[in-house]
């Protein structure tokens, strides 16, 4: 089954049971699922569709199994739909003090042009969503965060930034639409390559966490050098009406195909990334998830963000958890809540938050929450699965190493 990965999606009494290597949660069909602006290309190419997060998106396609799909983006790249992710624009003269008020992030220090991973977090320093937002420019952001806290995320930013104008200042946020902007992800060695010969401008000098307007097909986009597979590659945000067309155009070149979530969830894994609702959420802090270089040095100084008297007292005094990767060299994957265990006096010592096989490295990987006296690499530990105590070990995360595009 490592090999194989095998496809268990089935409709059953109304729900969508994902593929046995996926983590991505569960989500009920009861209500009418959104169609991406890619639906007619997933149908076209036999995409197997399930109801993620409210969006109708593939879990893999019918001529390629999901360790295909995987080794084919490690290899060359791969388009995702990523549609359901919430895009989001702000602007006004006070944009960049209302974000720091809600994230840790130096945005002050951020070149313009410039883009950087961050978290929104409550006053207990827990993680409200995890979120890239560029600096347009000095009055201008663009955010993109998780589909899954799409509601959460909108009436967060809203209520705060409308307390923010209330004492005066200048800041206005507003969402796309999924029926008028859709997101695209090019992941993988030979993604700047092909997308080179469709754009109008060098993709030299776009660097990872950076972003620009361009044009890709003859389509005006945003293009942002980032992703989610620990692969070089770009986010393109076009036009809803055009998305199908930008993606064919990618598709004429051999190198390129469509890729699915369970494809996706893989890349991630082996790329050591957190899947909010999983790895991360309202009650784990950036320090306990080993995101700490997320809190920028002029803020930890500042010290005036969300959380921020919980988060400094953990960075100068420790946590009694933190997250891990873990290896397991044979057997099956241990899956979410799976128990991890000190082999020694076979008490619980942490739970793993997800797992799955690695078609890059062979056997499986997990990540986890130890407590901090078994964090460091090498540790023995045991995870139970199906009732029996496995071996298996604290590993470096990424487990496969990242190969973004960084100008030298």
């Amino acid at each position: 089954m490592c090999s194989i990965l095998l496809f268990a999606s089935k409709l059953t009494r109304g729900r969508v049971r994902l593929p046995v290597f996926c983590n991505y949660r569960q989500y009920s069909d009861e209500k009418s699922p959104i169609k991406t602006p890619l639906y007619e290309l997933h149908k076209k190419y036999g995409g197997k569709l399930v109801n993620f997060a409210g969006f109708l998106l593939p879990v893999q396609y019918v001529d390629t199994s999901v360790s295909a799909s995987h080794l084919f983006t490690r290899q060359n790249a791969s388009i995702f739909d990523v549609s359901h992710m919430l895009q989001t624009n702000v602007s006004g003269k006070d944009c960049l003090p209302w974000f720091e008020s809600i994230c840790p992030v130096d945005l002050k220090g951020l070149p313009n042009g410039s883009s950087s991973l961050t978290v929104f977090l409550n006053d207990n320093g827990g993680i409200i969503d995890d979120l890239i937002v560029t600096k347009v420019t000095e009055q201008q952001l663009y955010i993109v965060s998780n589909a899954g806290r799409l509601e959460a995320d909108k009436q967060h930013m809203l209520e705060t930034s409308e307390l923010f104008k209330k004492r005066g200042n200048d800041v206005n946020v507003s969402f796309w639409d999924v029926n008028d902007r859709a997101l695209l992800a090019l992941q993988g060695p030979k993604a700047a390559k092909v997308l080179q010969t469709l754009t109008d401008f060098s993709l030299d000098d776009l660097v990872f966490m950076t972003s620009r307007e361009g044009r890709v097909a003859n389509v005006g986009c945003r293009v942002t050098r980032c992703g989610y597979t620990g692969e070089d590659g770009v986010e393109l945000s076009i036009p809803a009406d055009k998305a199908i067309a930008v993606a064919e155009a990618l598709m004429e070149s051999s190198d390129v195909k469509l890729a699915g979530l369970g494809a996706r969830d893989s890349l991630r894994l082996e790329a050591g990334l957190c899947l909010y609702g999983n790895d991360i959420d309202e009650t784990v802090t950036p320090v306990e998830a080993n995101l700490t270089w997320l809190i920028a040095k002029r803020r930890r100084q500042e010290s005036n963000f969300p959380g921020a008297n919980v988060i400094m007292k953990q960075i100068k005094e420790g946590v009694l958890k933190r997250r891990v990767g873990i290896r397991l060299e044979s057997g099956p994957p241990a899956r979410k809540d799976a128990i991890l265990k000190d082999p020694i006096n076979n008490k619980e010592i942490g739970k793993v938050t997800s797992g799955c096989p690695t078609p890059s490295l062979g056997g499986n990987i997990a990540m986890g929450y130890v407590s901090e006296a078994f964090k460091k690499v090498g540790t023995n530990l045991l995870v139970n699965i199906r009732g029996k105590d496995v071996p298996c070990s604290v590993a470096k995360m990424p487990f496969v190493p990242s190969k973004y595009y960084i100008k030298k």
